[in-house]
């Protein structure tokens, strides 16, 4: 968001004269038109007041009689990308960012064209059948199936996107000219989009012995392309690089509650009665950082699983880490969870601009 946007927001009533001291100050070069509640009513510019002047307005006119009243916006989360091309079609400087007809923020040219970039190759796990998704995935591979208005597969990318990555790596199995013919070369969000291809199942981990040498010598973000998530990708780099482990697994806490009274006892004495305890647990959340001395374990074609990498690792004394993930999190394996990422994504559930 952009900084000290609080400082240009104005009531619809505020005068024409008052505004101008307000873009002045905020050096952002518009003021945004705001009730009470921060629902946006109109975005005014020092140009609109100008011409308003030409049409003899008095500067102590109110600024609603001003300001455009169908600005365009943007909704929390939307990429880097998006909104560098929605500026630039437009000529703007700024898009205010809005969630429930409420200002949350705003962006602006300067701070999305300084976004940050990261050379990391970014691996996305695209070969599976989607099983458990027939018969939606008789004619289309499940990163294709349609969440919202755009395919799973779109979605986790602009997010990668939006956090400042651009070199992309997606490795394909089950029907692989749909996802090459949809996604292309990346040139439609400005990021360079490769591809691996398993000729046989390699299992979770078997593709990244697929992945060409000349590979930069950084981390490899990996990620199984049926997981929608809200994982902040920029501060997961930043814990692995501070960690230096041979990989840092995401993991997801989850808790499940015995059904019946527990007893814990001494030969035939009991010691303990707990009514339905609840034990948590950590799970796999199905997203890696992978150094590339454990990627370049990894021979060609080796068909393996990304447990059985870190298992032996684990056995070799390497150091794993563990990133535990407290943001949206939904691994789409069954239709139930299908059915769950188009609720949350459609009707502006926790996947939508939050958490």
């Amino acid at each position: 968001m952009g900084h000290k946007w609080q400082d240009i927001l104005v009531s619809p009533t505020t005068s024409m004269e008052e505004t101008i001291t307000v873009i002045d100050k905020g050096a952002l070069k518009l003021a945004l038109v705001v009730n009470n509640d921060n629902q946006l009513l109109g975005v005014v510019t020092d140009g609109d007041i100008r011409r308003a002047l030409i049409k003899h307005l008095s500067m102590d006119s109110e600024i609603q009689l001003v300001m455009h009243t169908t600005p365009l916006i943007a909704p929390p989360d939307t990429s880097r990308t998006k909104l560098l091309n929605m500026m630039n079609a437009k000529g703007l400087t700024a898009i205010p960012i809005v969630k429930n007809s409420r200002v949350i923020g705003l962006e602006t040219l300067q701070k999305v064209m300084d976004a940050k970039r990261y050379d990391n190759p970014v691996f996305l796990m695209a070969g599976g059948f989607g099983t458990r998704l027939k018969p939606l995935t008789d004619n289309c591979p499940k990163p294709l199936l349609k969440l919202g208005d755009k395919p799973i597969l779109e979605t986790i990318l602009e997010n990668f996107i939006s956090c400042g990555f651009h070199q992309f790596y997606i490795s394909t199995h089950y029907m692989p000219e749909a996802i090459r013919l949809h996604f292309g070369d990346g040139e439609k969000w400005n990021v360079d989009i490769h591809y691996v291809h398993e000729d046989t199942p390699l299992g979770t981990g078997g593709s990244l012995g697929l992945l060409p040498n000349n590979l930069p010598d950084l981390p490899i973000i990996m990620m199984n392309g049926d997981v929608l998530t809200k994982i902040d990708f920029e501060q997961l780099l930043e814990y692995h690089n501070q960690h230096q482990p041979l990989c840092t697994m995401c993991v997801r806490e989850d808790e499940y509650q015995v059904p019946y009274g527990v007893v814990e006892a001494d030969e035939s004495r009991i010691i303990s009665l707990v009514e339905k305890p609840i034990h948590k647990y950590f799970i796999n959340a199905g997203v890696y950082v992978v150094s590339r001395q454990l990627a370049n374990t990894v021979s060609e074609n080796q068909r393996v699983d990304m447990t059985d990498l870190i298992e032996t690792a684990i056995t070799n004394d390497h150091y794993i880490a563990m990133f535990p993930v407290h943001e949206y999190w939904l691994d789409i394996g069954k239709m139930v969870d299908f059915y769950q990422a188009q609720k949350d994504v459609m009707q502006g559930g926790r996947f939508d601009g939050g958490n």
